[in-house]
C-alpha cells in the first residue's frame, strides 16, 4: 500500500544516511548492456501524484493506473493521454484473457471496499464494472489464461487466488504462505513475486499446480541495511526477472535460475511498476510508473 512503501521508504533513507549505504549498486554491478530512460510523461508533486501499475493492451493503448487521482489513465505511443476511467484507489492491472482489463480497487489505505472492476479497452467511453468485492488489503495482480486471479497482499500472508467466477480458492491461498508480497508475474507455470516487507528483497517462485512448494529464487539485499523496498516486477522473453526498487530508484535484472542479479537502470524517481512494451512502439522496451508521478520509458541498448 501507499503509506506502507512510504514507511518502508523514510526507514530505508534514515538507515542510508546513518551508516552511510550509497543509494544505487556501484558500476560493478550494472548489467553489460546499457539502458537509456527518458521521460514519457513527465510527473508533478512526488507521492501526491502517484502513479501505480500500468499494463499493454496489445492495441496501441498504455493503461496506468493513477492512485491519487482514482483513475486509470489511457495513452497512445506520442505520449497523448486519450481517455480516463474512473477507479476509487486503482492499484494492479492486468489484460485478461478475454482482451479486457482488469484493475485492483480500493488500495487505498482508507477504503472501505476493495476488489477488481474491468472494463473494454476498446469502447469509445470505457466504463468500469466490478467483477470482484470484498477483498480489502490487496495490492498486486496477476491473471492466468483459464482467467483466474491472483492478488497480492502487503500486510497478510498468502497469495490471495480467485476463481473465474469470483468465489477464493481457499487452498490455494493457503498452500501459498508468504508474508507481505507485492508484485506478482507469471511465466508460465509459475508466478513469481516480490517481498516487500522481507529487508533481504526477496522473489519468490510459486508453482501454480503446488503453491506450498514455493521457493526463494533470490535475495537482492543481502545486508538488511541496504533493502531495496521491491514493488512490481515482470517477466521478460528470455525468462528473466526485472523488478522495481522503491527505495534505491533501480531496475534490477534477476536470473531466476542462478539467483544472479545486475543493475538494468538506476536514477529513478520511487519506482513502482515495470512492464514491457506490448504493440506500443518498439519491442524490448520497458516503462515503468513512479510515486513522482512520472511515466519512464527504458530502452535497453
Amino acid at each position: 500500500m501507499m503509506r506502507l512503501r512510504s514507511l518502508l521508504l523514510t526507514a530505508s533513507l534514515a538507515t542510508t544516511l546513518l551508516v552511510g549505504v550509497q543509494p544505487t549498486a556501484s558500476a560493478a554491478d550494472h548489467c553489460p548492456k546499457t539502458a537509456t530512460a527518458t521521460v514519457f510523461r513527465p510527473g508533478g508533486i512526488p507521492l501526491t501524484d502517484w502513479r501505480e501499475n500500468l499494463e499493454f493492451d496489445g492495441r496501441g493503448t498504455l493503461w496506468v493506473s493513477h492512485l491519487t487521482k482514482n483513475r486509470v489513465e489511457g495513452y497512445a505511443p506520442d505520449g497523448t493521454l486519450r481517455t480516463t476511467v474512473p477507479v476509487n484507489g486503482p492499484g494492479g492491472i492486468r489484460r485478461g484473457p478475454d482482451g479486457r482489463m482488469y484493475v485492483n480497487y480500493g488500495v487505498s489505505p482508507l477504503a472501505r471496499d476493495a476488489g477488481i472492476v474491468r472494463f473494454d479497452p476498446a469502447s469509445d467511453r470505457p466504463r468500469p464494472e466490478k467483477a470482484v468485492t470484498g477483498t480489502r488489503g490487496i495490492n498486486g495482480l496477476a491473471i492466468d489464461d483459464a482467467g483466474n486471479f491472483y492478488l497480492t497482499r502487503e500486510l497478510a500472508t498468502g497469495i490471495l487466488k480467485i476463481r473465474p467466477d469470483g468465489t477464493r480458492d481457499e487452498e490455494w491461498t493457503r498452500k501459498a504462505a508468504v508474508f507481505g508480497t507485492n508484485g506478482l508475474a507469471l511465466e508460465g507455470d509459475h508466478l513469481y513475486a516480490s517481498v516487500i516487507t522481507d529487508l533481504r528483497s526477496s522473489i519468490v517462485r510459486v508453482p501454480l499446480d503446488d503453491p506450498s512448494h514455493h521457493t526463494t529464487v533470490a535475495r537482492l539485499s543481502p545486508n538488511p541495511l541496504k533493502a531495496k523496498v521491491l514493488d512490481d516486477l515482470t517477466v521478460l522473453d528470455n525468462g528473466d526477472v526485472v523488478v522495481a526498487s522503491f527505495a534505491r530508484g533501480e531496475l534490477i535484472r534477476v536470473d531466476p535460475a542462478t539467483g544472479g542479479s545486475c543493475t538494468l537502470a538506476a536514477g529513478l524517481h520511487m519506482p513502482t511498476s515495470v512492464r514491457a512494451a506490448r504493440g506500443f512502439g518498439p519491442d524490448g522496451d520497458l516503462f515503468v510508473t513512479e510515486a513522482s508521478g512520472r511515466i519512464v520509458r527504458v530502452r535497453i541498448g
